[in-house]
């Protein structure tokens, strides 16, 4: 009887790949967050910007798919082994002590304006303002009228005499209405690293359509505590935050109550509210709205 013998042959593998994949399974290891940011469109030169720009805060990886495949099965972390599925785009990894909150939130604030190009969805409605411009008469006359917008001559340079939308919002730009915006200085895009997802390994949690939001959440923040304010007032609840404002709100009862007992014509003098300090760049927010009707 003949045996057949199964000779087991062995691909060698680089050891540059080799020395790839630890350093990602060390990384999956000890780092805090692991975000899978979306580079898709980015320059060269801009890539590397972001990356100087994150330096300390975040180590950047762009390794193949498969080096990191074979990092999340060594890394023996089975909630992480989800960040798969986010694979879907040209991607870098950014691995940090951060949380995924904190780490958004610096590739947002890291992102640039860019020009629009040909054929991009415009994400809101693109308008050409009303005002000077530097373009002289010329081509560029021809090339605006073709677009709708009017314009006059003023001091050797054209004048848009109205604002114009030259590309609406969800809808391709054309070949003209990004020339214009280019020549015009509009830069109605922004590059940066667009967050998809965060593996947490404190939490042991997988975070996905990450959206930050600071103004905003700073806004709700604002209209709850507003709210919440005027709830207590209303319920007359003492403490530091209402005291002074429940004795404010007495004082006119009683003078209001005088009056119609004199007969006299109500009004109400204006009471001045102060806010919660806020940073000086953030939108001020005045805190008698929701609070008006307690005071008449």
């Amino acid at each position: 009887m003949i045996k057949k013998q199964h000779l087991e042959t062995s691909k060698h593998i680089p050891q540059v790949k080799v020395n790839s994949v630890k350093e990602l399974t060390d990384l999956i290891k000890t780092k805090k967050t692991i975000l899978i940011a979306d580079i898709s469109n980015i320059p060269g030169s801009q890539f590397q910007q972001i990356v100087k720009k994150l330096r300390g805060k975040a180590i950047v990886k762009v390794p193949k798919k498969n080096l990191f495949l074979r990092a999340l099965d060594s890394a023996k972390k089975e909630k992480a082994k989800e960040l798969k599925n986010s694979l879907v785009k040209p991607v870098a990894l950014l691995f940090s002590d951060l949380d995924s909150y904190d780490l958004a939130s610096e590739l947002i604030k890291n992102k640039s304006p860019s020009k629009a190009k040909p054929g991009q969805i415009a994400p809101k409605d693109l308008k050409i303002p009303a005002g000077p411009t530097d373009l002289v008469p010329g081509p560029a006359i021809s090339e605006l009228g073709a677009l709708g917008i009017k314009i006059q001559i003023q001091g050797g340079k054209i004048e848009i005499k109205e604002p114009k939308v030259i590309a609406h919002a969800g809808s391709p730009i054309s070949n003209s209405a990004a020339a214009m915006l280019s020549k015009l200085g509009i830069l109605p895009f922004t590059i940066g690293f667009i967050p998809i997802s965060a593996y947490d390994s404190i939490e042991e949690k997988i975070y996905t359509e990450i959206i930050i939001d600071s103004e905003g959440t700073l806004e709700s923040l604002k209209s709850s505590y507003t709210q919440a304010l005027a709830f207590a007032i209303s319920i007359g609840q003492f403490n530091s935050e209402t005291i002074r404002l429940i004795i404010q709100k007495a004082a006119l009862q009683e003078k209001r109550f005088i009056k119609v007992i004199n007969g006299e014509h109500d009004e109400v003098p204006v009471v001045e509210i102060q806010t919660p300090l806020v940073k000086k760049e953030e939108k001020h927010v005045n805190p008698t709205e929701g609070l008006a009707s307690l005071f008449g």
